[in-house]
């Protein structure tokens, strides 16, 4: 059984400078999503980041909620939250597979996203996942996004020398001549 098994789990990151994590939960099943989020807080603030916490309809809506504060906000990383227990048909499998792959793709992009979006076969799986003194893949999850937040700082500040430059650092363009410094 898994619960045997000893799991190895990196040392929680440290920052020099202010993390702003963002917890994004689909509460469908209250008690549940209310233990991840507990578990996601404790370790952001474990770490000194600062969390801000928005709840969305579904499961599916996670990932949208993340590119939406993407995109029109200033969030260092993300905690995607909730819980999907396996039913009569065959929403189950779309709405897991659907909203992982999102997630999936969104951090391929270089976003900083922890996923704790439980798929379980019953709600006794998701209350051993969501148990404040065991597992808790809430917290594990905040954690993913931490450690993933520290990566993008550390190789942040190096530039491949493509794109736009910021105002005030040399941008060199070619000409008929060769290459001049604008």
């Amino acid at each position: 059984m898994a619960e045997n098994i000893e799991h190895f789990t990196l040392p929680r990151p440290v920052f020099d400078k202010p993390v702003k994590i963002l917890i994004v939960v689909a509460p469908y099943y209250r008690d549940i999503a209310d233990d991840l989020v507990a578990g996601a807080k404790e370790e952001i603030e474990l770490s000194g980041a600062s969390w801000e916490l928005i709840e969305v309809p579904g499961a599916l809506e996670v990932p949208t909620a993340i590119t939406i504060a993407d995109r029109r906000s200033n969030f260092d990383g993300y905690v995607a939250l909730g819980c999907v227990i396996r039913g009569e048909t065959t929403h189950y499998d779309t709405v897991c597979n659907d909203s992982s792959r999102a997630l999936q793709m969104m951090g391929m992009q270089g976003m900083c996203i922890g996923n704790g979006i439980l798929t379980v076969e019953n709600r006794d799986q998701a209350i051993t996942r969501a148990d404040q003194t065991r597992l808790n893949k809430g917290g594990g999850a905040a954690v993913a996004a931490l450690h993933l937040v520290a990566l993008t700082r550390k190789w942040g500040s190096k530039s491949k020398g493509i794109g736009f430059k910021p105002m005030g650092e040399t941008i060199q363009m070619a000409d008929k001549d060769g290459i001049k410094t604008a």
